[in-house]
Parts: C-alpha cells; structure tokens; sequence
C-alpha cells in the first residue's frame, strides 16, 4: 500500500473507526489509540520489536480488536525537518507495515515526542528512571497521534 497523507487517511476512515499510532524504536514499538471520535489519543501497549510479520500480525489483532482502520507512524525527521536515514527506514517500515496489516498508513513527524513525554514524566508524574523506560514509548506514541489528530482536526462544522 502508499503511504496516505493524513488528512487524505482521516477523510477516507469510515466513521466511528480508530487509528492506531505507533512510535517505532529499535527495541520496542510505542502504540496509540485514538477514540472513535479522532479527537483524544491515549497509551496503549509496547510491543517488542521484532520480525516485521510478528509486528504486523500484532498491530492487526489490535487494529480487529479495537476496530481501527488505519495507522499513524511516527516520523523521526531531523531537528532542522531534515529527512535523514532515520526517516528513511521508518517510511520503509511504514510501507512494509501497512502491506503487511492491509491498514492504510500516513506518517507524523515526532520529533521531541519522547523528550516532551520524558519531562513530563519527571516534572508532574514524578516517575523514576525505571518506571519511565516502562511507559514513555506508548506515552510517546499517544504524544505524536494526538498531535497528529489535532493538526488535522477538520474545522467546526465541516
């Protein structure tokens, strides 16, 4: 599948349909869920990182089981929005995850997604080192897809 942009992949999700975010990293995925009503995004799971059909098959059971329709990856473009090797594999792995899940796939920069969730881990939750490696990739993930649905947010009463 193409990749969509996301507000072609909001547009097309047929109603009361979830997206799921995901955050790759190289040991674990951060996942998201969005509401039926794509307004609020909220920490889901971690998955370890694995074989690409592992991770596919796992997204999907979330995807029957939550009923989403489609998938927002998290970009990990350049401080300066540059598009480097970074963001390269995780278009690739967007595009092999979206075939692989039969979801259609739109891509969200993230950049400071865990850094912004990290601080505010420590400042207001108050969590230790331990406890924050725990819960900052899906926190990472809810992050990103939030902002992801807020950007695309349609105008009232459009």
């Amino acid at each position: 599948m193409a990749l969509f942009n996301l507000r072609d992949l909001r547009a097309a999700l047929p109603r009361g349909q979830r997206l799921i975010g995901l955050d790759p990293g190289a040991k674990q995925i951060g996942v998201a869920l969005s509401d039926v009503l794509l307004l609020l995004a909220s920490p889901y799971a971690v998955l370890k990182r694995g074989k690409l059909a592992a991770n596919a098959a796992e997204v999907a059971a979330i995807a029957r089981k939550e009923g989403a329709g489609g998938l927002v990856v998290g970009l990990p473009l350049g401080m300066d929005g540059s598009f480097g090797p970074a963001a390269q594999a995780a278009k690739d792995w967007s595009l092999a995850m979206s075939a692989a899940t039969g979801l259609p796939a739109a891509l969200w920069d993230e950049r400071l997604s865990s850094a912004a969730v990290n601080r505010m881990l420590v400042t207001e939750a108050d969590l230790t080192r331990a406890k924050r490696a725990q819960v900052v990739d899906r926190a990472a993930a809810a992050w990103m897809l939030q902002a992801a649905l807020d950007a695309t947010r349609p105008p009232p009463g459009a």
